[in-house]
């Protein structure tokens, strides 16, 4: 009976003590800071990785992020230095730097973002209002961010915060400005587009006349070499027949009535209506030929009319 209540209550004193170890035992990970606190008192800060201890059922261990935090703000409308409203969509980069601070400003990250989102809107107003438009949008973002970044950073110092990055996503001007802004853009394209149709088609008027008129002109020398080069040869054509017709003129006679008849008898049913002795048909009577010789045939007599 004894050894069965000491076994018991050697058993109980063990459990006490695991559970006393177990809550005097906490681990911190590489990517947290760690404040003991004892009630609500903050006992120690923790920023190395490991297993660490505690006083147990007394201090408590509150966690924070070491990791690089976001923060993506609301749209907000500020007013540039030339009078243009505009919407600007930002987000911030910021890490913790000193726990204990940070603990004993905000406590929370939750907290920690509103106190951020204040001093970030607060600063894009004050900057942005003494840019332009131009400058917000083009030719000064990064300095202006810059600018931005640093105004923010001296204030979160005081939360144990460091700003890593602000930048704007989208500076635009609001829905009715850009709609009427888009409406003048177009008309500006679309008079640009009228004006060049219309000197595309004062250029193309002028070189298709320019074409017509080349080509008029090489048209009519064209002809005008043709017809000279038609006359040469007419002439040579006619000056060779002459000669021809010189040395033999009975031959030339023979030779242009076979051209005659070879084109005037084209066909099977060419019809002529013809005396059997008219001077067309002299060469075919065989008694007559080109160089005044004798026909070895006689020459056929005409039939006697029915």
């Amino acid at each position: 009976m004894n050894n069965s209540v000491l076994r018991t209550g050697l058993l109980i004193i063990l459990i006490l003590a695991a559970i006393v170890l177990y809550s005097s035992i906490f681990i911190v990970q590489q990517t947290q800071y760690a404040l003991v606190l004892r009630f609500g008192a903050v006992q120690s800060a923790i920023s190395e990785p490991g297993l660490k201890f505690k006083l147990p059922l007394v201090d408590n261990v509150t966690y924070f992020e070491k990791r690089v935090l976001d923060l993506d703000l609301p749209v907000q409308t500020l007013l540039s230095a030339d009078r243009q409203n505009l919407e600007v969509d930002a987000f911030t980069r910021y890490r913790i730097v000193d726990p204990l601070r940070f603990y004993q400003a905000v406590g929370t990250i939750a907290l920690a973002n509103q106190r951020l989102q204040s001093f970030t809107n607060s600063a894009m107003r004050n900057i942005l209002a003494s840019a332009s438009r131009d400058a917000i949008v083009r030719t000064e973002r990064p300095q202006l961010m810059e600018r931005i970044q640093e105004d923010v950073n001296q204030q979160a110092r005081s939360l144990g915060i460091e700003m890593i990055d602000v930048r704007l996503t989208r500076v635009d001007l609001p829905n009715a400005n850009s709609q009427a802004v888009y409406q003048r853009m177009r008309t500006e394209r679309e008079r640009e587009a009228a004006d060049l149709r219309a000197n595309g088609n004062q250029q193309a008027q002028m070189i298709r006349a320019r074409a017509e008129r080349e080509a008029t002109i090489i048209r009519a020398e064209a002809n005008q070499r043709a017809e000279e080069l038609r006359g040469q040869g007419d002439a040579d054509r006619n000056r060779i027949l002459a000669e021809a017709f010189s040395q033999d003129p009975e031959f030339f006679a023979f030779y242009r009535s076979m051209q005659a008849y070879e084109a005037g008898l084209k066909g099977s049913g060419t019809r002529l209506v013809l005396s059997p002795d008219s001077e067309f048909f002299r060469y075919f009577n065989r008694s007559v030929l080109p160089n005044g010789g004798s026909p070895a045939i006689p020459a056929p007599q005409p039939a006697p009319a029915q």
